[in-house]
């Protein structure tokens, strides 16, 4: 392959990988599929390519849509032991994030509630809201009509507003303020200030410290702040497992603000908040070493802000 092909790919791969990992919700998997179109793209007779930028996006497009319909995949997010793997501020992943379209669709909350689609209506929806393709550009990327891509975006849209319950979009200062205050009844063991911090419909997911096989799932504030206080409440156990006495540091995760968990530079845990309305809606907390690897790859390469807790 000549320098020139190879560069045009370059010039597409930070818009293929932020495409594929709001597809999939990993970026070892993203890293995958957009490897897997450079390799389609060496092989492919590139001189009857008009479009360059637009093939390469049917290809990545089409790899994820493969590889969300596969048994294995169907039967890993099926068995309710799925959560998007978190990135930190920064990560080129992440991007585009100009508009709060583009900023929610690779929220965490926004990645969860996407599995509840059909793998084509998950497409239509990242590329519409995501990526502002028009309908004509959809309808060739997937070979659908362009009603059919209408049809698939207005019923996507329906069913992620169903579930989601926003407030206006949160100050970055403000929620990070509010997760602090969080750590501190959380660390503190002060209950009743805890569930005041909590929103009426708050909703919590664990991997259980990445022993679970499925997902732990808590309702009502009170259970969450039970869920909580027990999480945070250090014990020799936990610490073993851990490997050392963690930091906790608040850092943003997919724009939120999140509790990193890090023991000789290296994160074991992270819980992600989401902030509405001055109080915390949902907490998402990962700690299967798997989720966590360009998270931490990122970490190593980040100058922290100085830990809110010392030694947990």
């Amino acid at each position: 392959m000549d320098s020139a092909a190879i560069d045009r790919f370059e010039a597409s791969r930070g818009r293929l990988a932020s495409l594929a990992y709001r597809l999939l919700g990993s970026a070892a998997d993203a890293e995958d599929a957009v490897q897997d179109t450079f390799l389609r793209w060496q092989a492919a007779d590139r001189e009857r390519v008009e479009v360059p930028e637009a093939w390469l996006t049917r290809v990545a497009t089409n790899l994820c849509l493969d590889r969300l319909r596969s048994a294995q995949a169907r039967h890993e997010r099926a068995a309710g032991a799925w959560l998007p793997e978190p990135l930190l501020e920064g990560d080129p992943m992440l991007g585009p994030a100009d508009t709060f379209e583009q900023r929610e669709s690779v929220s965490l909350a926004v990645l969860t509630l996407l599995e509840r689609l059909s793998p084509v209506e998950r497409a239509v929806y990242v590329l519409r809201e995501a990526f502002s393709y028009s309908h004509a550009e959809i309808a060739g990327i997937l070979g659908i009509t362009v009603s059919a891509s209408q049809q698939h975006v207005h019923r996507a849209g329906i069913r992620v507003a169903a579930e989601r319950r926003r407030g206006a979009e949160a100050d970055p200062a403000s929620a990070r303020r509010v997760v602090e205050e969080f750590l501190v009844a959380a660390t503190s063991g002060r209950t009743e200030r805890l569930v005041a911090l909590l929103t009426d419909d708050v909703t919590a997911l664990s991997d259980g410290a990445g022993l679970a096989k499925r997902l732990l799932r808590y309702t009502t504030r009170e259970r969450v702040a039970s869920y909580v206080r027990a999480g945070f409440r250090p014990t020799p156990a936990k610490r073993r497992l851990a490997g050392g006495s963690p930091a906790l540091h608040i850092a943003s995760v997919n724009g939120s603000p999140a509790v990193l968990a890090v023991v000789d530079g290296r994160i074991v845990g992270a819980v992600a908040f989401e902030v509405r309305d001055g109080k915390v809606a949902s907490l998402r907390g990962i700690a299967a070493a798997h989720r966590l690897g360009r998270l931490n790859r990122a970490w190593r390469q980040h100058e922290p802000d100085a830990p809110v807790i010392d030694a947990w």
